[in-house]
């Protein structure tokens, strides 16, 4: 199917490579922008992740020609797009609330971008009817978006914009506005376009479980500049920074002086706070005195019934139960300590209930020096 679709036969290989040079983006005084490089390889399906205010939508603006950049490149392909407006860029734009026109139909609403270049409308209706049928909505052709439900509106605004035979797909938070149910079946449905167009998308969300289910390259972002751009299963288990560590989640995120490597097992020695000693396994290149590493809230035993920890020990803290809630395959115990900052445990299910913890229920959390990850 995808060989005989018209977007993937007229694209060369490297048409939809995307190629950010120092790009930077200046509102008055206000950095959004700050200096970025990053390069999207061609058939990428990129998220720009990361908190409101961080720059990520800012950046894909850039790219649509939606905003003036202030310094750096854009560049895709080969060629250098800043001087060139939105309708000349081998791009297209899926806004976050679609905005199809009330008064056409879903046949009208896909095919009005041709009718602005002078297709005769045979022609654009039949490319049309070619592109409702690739998001499973050529049978509502003739219904107006006041009549489609929020998912049948976001496959048309889909259709509206693959029309264009882009090179790079822009999407500004598609899917925010969608119930959770119904937001999980068009990720799908995203992932499953992309893969069978061959096409690049560039994705801006600030949901963390959207960007894992959907990128193969995933951008976190924080005050105008990238922490991290790697696939998705190394920013999770291997954060570059402690903000990439907290703000994908499922880590904590704990810090010490560092003292010692002892001994053949290659571990570097950490001093914590109250005197907790921490082990990491390795001496990574180049690390300071003073460290920050992440644990991954799965890899964290939970003893309960302690009241402290063994002082000769390594990654023993004595702590209490602040807070146990219920996910379903897991239990997430939150804990509080001397040095803990959002202390978390997640605890499988079976586990947890085998040795119910409640709150202020004296423990001792523990984990293994493999299973910590220096941050930069």
């Amino acid at each position: 199917m995808a060989h005989s679709n018209p977007i993937v036969t007229t694209l060369s290989a490297q048409a939809g490579r995307v190629d950010l040079r120092a790009l930077c983006k200046r509102y008055g005084d206000v950095v959004a922008v700050d200096a970025i490089d990053l390069e999207i390889p061609a058939g990428t399906y990129c998220c720009l992740l990361g908190p409101s205010g961080c720059g990520k939508t800012s950046t894909l603006r850039m790219i649509a020609g939606h905003e003036g950049i202030s310094e750096g490149e854009v560049r895709i392909g080969e060629a250098v797009m800043n001087a060139l407006p939105p309708a000349r860029r081998p791009t297209a734009m899926m806004f976050q609330d679609y905005a199809l026109f009330p008064h056409l139909d879903c046949l009208d609403n896909v095919a009005f971008s041709l009718k602005m270049r002078g297709e005769g409308k045979p022609s654009r209706h039949e490319q049309a009817l070619r592109m409702l049928a690739l998001v499973h909505m050529r049978d509502y052709a003739g219904r107006l978006p006041a009549q489609l439900s929020g998912g049948q509106q976001q496959r048309v605004a889909l259709a509206r914009a693959l029309i264009t035979n882009p090179a790079v797909l822009l999407l500004d938070e598609p899917l925010s506005a969608l119930d959770p149910f119904l937001r999980v079946r068009m990720r799908a449905e995203l992932k499953r376009l992309q893969q069978e167009l061959g096409l690049t998308f560039v994705h801006v969300t600030h949901s963390q479980e959207e960007a894992m289910a959907l990128a193969d390259m995933v951008v976190v972002m924080n005050e105008g500049r990238i922490e991290q751009a790697a696939p998705p299963r190394d920013v999770y288990n291997l954060p570059a920074t402690r903000f990439v560590a907290r703000f994908i989640g499922g880590h904590n995120v704990l810090a010490g002086r560092r003292r010692a490597a002892v001994g053949s097992d290659g571990l570097t020695l950490l001093e914590g706070p109250g005197g907790a000693s921490f082990a990491i396994q390795g001496a990574p290149c180049g690390l300071p005195d003073d460290v920050s590493f992440a644990v991954r809230t799965d890899r964290i035993q939970v003893l309960a019934g302690r009241t402290d920890a063994d002082s000769a020990a390594h990654n023993v803290l004595p702590a209490a139960v602040s807070s146990v809630q219920y996910q379903g395959s897991y239990v997430l115990v939150g804990l509080e300590g001397e040095g803990l900052d959002e202390f978390n445990v997640a605890l499988h299910e079976s586990a947890f209930f085998e040795t119910p913890l409640t709150l202020g229920d004296r423990v001792v959390a523990t984990w293994s020096p493999g299973d910590a990850h220096v941050l930069g």
